[in-house]
């Protein structure tokens, strides 16, 4: 079993600069940390800490790599996967990347390091290469909310087509016919999907309706729904859509109080419906028509899926795609306008 020091020499580090990449990897720059990652596995090297604690055999730990802690969707996920390991007798390891490619690269290989079973991961936007390399090593894996395209790793995920097909038949079923989507990265396949579904929606209504019009926003998060509000309200009043539904709560919370900032309404001016049901979402000052993905859920058969690559390296590749539920308060109301 390769030692620390044996590391560091590989790295030309010292070996207090190889502790602190285990331990506390923000203090060393990021050049130095990748080459120290190199070595460690370069030399299939274990902590001796993590040696004691996980040895491999003793039981069957399994690692979460998770983009964004800070959303509380994934603490719902994450809560299902620990739910689930602890009914099933299993470990796990939790990791929070950030939005953060290098920093979700880390993780992976602290996870491997660790000598973890498996892998479920919700991936930061965009493509790892690291994952590619844990797929040719034959590490089970485990996605949750995103397709592989090429078909080589299994995945849970919730129907987005059907998320934006109910949000378009809610708002159709209410009088709009001018709708609106506040979009999200627009390169994202979730909010491709919403946008195909709610436009499958509108489409196929019985009234002529125009079509959707996209308010783009480039990020998730509540300044994103501001800055989509600033767009809103720059197109002529006779061609503002009188419903818009918004990729995710915290964008629907944003544009809200973009309106409410300027005199508009909700749902008396404009309806808006959104993604998530997050917790804060009921108790929003307009609390929010939203669509609830089943998370816990999620993360329970992200668990069960995992476990059963483990047991049989061989089995097909499996995709669980999941039903939301519409969630009916206060955000959307009949057109009045």
């Amino acid at each position: 079993m390769a030692t620390i020091r044996a590391v560091a020499s590989r790295a030309g580090v010292s070996v207090g600069t190889v502790s602190n990449v285990i331990n506390r990897p923000s203090y060393v720059n990021p050049e130095t940390r990748d080459r120290v990652l190199a070595a460690i596995a370069d030399l299939d090297f274990i902590p001796t800490q993590y040696r004691r604690q996980f040895r491999p055999g003793r039981e069957r730990v399994i690692g979460c790599v998770l983009a964004n802690m800070e959303n509380p969707s994934f603490i719902d996920v994450a809560m299902g996967i620990d739910d689930e390991a602890s009914s099933c007798g299993v470990g796990v390891v939790i990791t929070h990347s950030a939005e953060d490619s290098l920093r979700e690269q880390h993780n992976f290989d602290l996870l491997m390091q660790l000598r973890v079973h498996g892998l479920i991961v919700a991936p930061v936007q965009g493509e790892n290469p690291r994952l590619e390399e844990l797929v040719i090593k034959g590490v089970p894996l485990v996605y949750i909310d995103r397709f592989d395209s090429e078909e080589k790793i299994s995945s849970v995920v919730v129907d987005r087509l059907v998320v934006g097909q109910l949000a378009g038949e809610h708002l159709i079923g209410l009088g709009h016919r001018d709708v609106g989507f506040v979009s999200g990265p627009i390169d994202s396949h979730f909010v491709r999907n919403q946008l195909h579904g709610l436009r499958s929606a509108v489409d196929s209504s019985d009234d002529v309706a125009r079509p959707v019009r996209v308010l783009s926003a480039v990020g998730w998060y509540i300044a994103d729904g501001l800055a989509a509000a600033e767009e809103f309200l720059s197109i002529p009043y006779t061609e503002r859509p009188t419903a818009v539904f918004c990729a995710n709560d915290k964008l629907a919370v944003g544009f809200i109080r973009g309106c409410h900032e300027v005199g508009i309404r909700v749902p008396h001016d404009v309806s808006v419906v959104s993604y998530d049901d997050l917790a804060s979402s009921a108790d929003a000052p307009v609390p929010l028509t939203t669509i609830r993905p089943p998370r816990s859920l999620m993360g329970r058969s992200a668990l069960q899926m995992l476990l059963r690559k483990i047991d049989n390296p061989t089995t097909d590749v499996e995709r669980l795609i999941l039903q939301p539920d519409l969630i009916i308060h206060e955000s959307t109301g009949r057109r009045t306008i």
